[in-house]
């Protein structure tokens, strides 16, 4: 252990020279590498996390500079996937850094091929359904994960123990607003940092092992208002997720080939069988130009943006409806 780079925080009396040794041996698992991703991935490699897991299913562009930290003008410029440049900086930061990176849509596969042996789950989506199926994922393999959530100034925090507390889906009536995004009602930095830093606060005492009170915590930074509440009663024993007989519904549901991004105006459709040289061999028999990096390929059909990654997944701008992506497939493709 190198004590003089962890000596400030080996100082603080809760976490002390175990601590950081337990901090050192941790894996984890942050999902989306957004506004939220990378102050939390920023945090974790800084205060010594041995293994850290990334996954993001996007680019940059330059609406993400505002409040998504690690990014330049370059890497918008460039279009690089979030994950990409997410790493650079990471191992820029630590070099020692045991640092697996996706560019992926987090389903249950991926879960269940990549998250089977984290220490905790980080929630930086923006995705209702994304958080459901970590809820369900997390309770049925007894993993902690910390959900956060920011939109306009606002900001809410809470974390989740399996065999301990009541699990997301039984505090969902009682969480402030979550049906807004900050892509239709914007988001101010301020709000990013509130959140990243409980969520921050909770991540380091569950690897250290110290205690964590049942509580949700939400406020306004705009308007300096902070509440906090406990959430310990509100366990439904007809929980499909925490109650007495579980069947994770959303790990079971059946993966969607079409499914819109929650506030991006953009549809993402899966197709394995696309590869990216049969694309770029489809869009030159075309005459369709397009342009590529290393990790995508992007090009318009239809005053229609398409950026297609390896896999077969592609992210359709300027749509809100699947039908509306299946019928431009059909068109482009035939």
């Amino acid at each position: 252990m190198n004590e003089e780079r962890y000596s400030r925080q080996m100082l603080f009396k809760h976490i002390g020279t175990s601590g950081q040794e337990k901090i050192m041996n941790a894996h984890v698992l942050i999902i989306g590498m957004g506004a939220l991703g990378t102050h939390l991935a920023e945090g974790l490699v800084r205060a010594g996390v041995g293994e850290l897991t990334i996954v993001d299913r996007d680019y940059i562009e330059f609406s993400n500079l505002q409040r998504q930290t690690m990014y330049t003008e370059m890497d918008a410029v460039d279009k690089l996937p979030k994950v990409i440049a997410a790493e650079r900086n990471l191992m820029a930061i630590r070099q020692n850094l045991n640092l697996h990176i996706h560019i992926a849509h987090v389903d249950r596969l991926f879960l269940e091929t990549y998250a089977q042996d984290v220490e905790l789950i980080l929630d930086a989506t923006d995705n209702f359904e994304t958080r459901q199926l970590i809820n369900d994922f997390a309770y049925k393999n007894t993993i902690p994960w910390i959900y956060g959530g920011v939109v306009q100034s606002t900001y809410v925090e809470a974390t989740f123990l399996p065999k301990q507390t009541p699990c997301f889906n039984c505090l969902i009536p009682q969480l402030p607003a979550i049906n807004m995004t900050c892509d239709t009602v914007g988001v101010i930095q301020p709000a990013v940092t509130m959140t990243t830093s409980l969520q921050l606060r909770d991540a380091l005492k569950i690897l250290t092992g110290a205690t964590i009170a049942t509580k949700v915590t939400y406020g306004d930074i705009w308007e300096g208002t902070h509440f906090t509440f406990g959430f310990s009663k509100l366990h439904d024993s007809a929980c499909t997720t925490c109650g007495t007989q579980p069947t994770y519904p959303y790990l079971n549901t059946t993966q969607r080939q079409f499914a819109s991004l929650c506030g991006r105006d953009t549809v993402q459709y899966e197709n394995p069988e696309i590869s990216q040289e049969m694309l770029e061999a489809f869009l030159q028999q075309q005459e369709i130009p397009y342009q590529r990096n290393p990790y995508m390929l992007h090009f318009e059909y239809k005053k229609h943006r398409i950026v297609s990654f390896k896999g077969g997944r592609l992210l359709i701008h300027g749509m809100t409806r699947p039908q509306q992506a299946i019928t431009l497939i059909n068109q482009l493709f035939g």
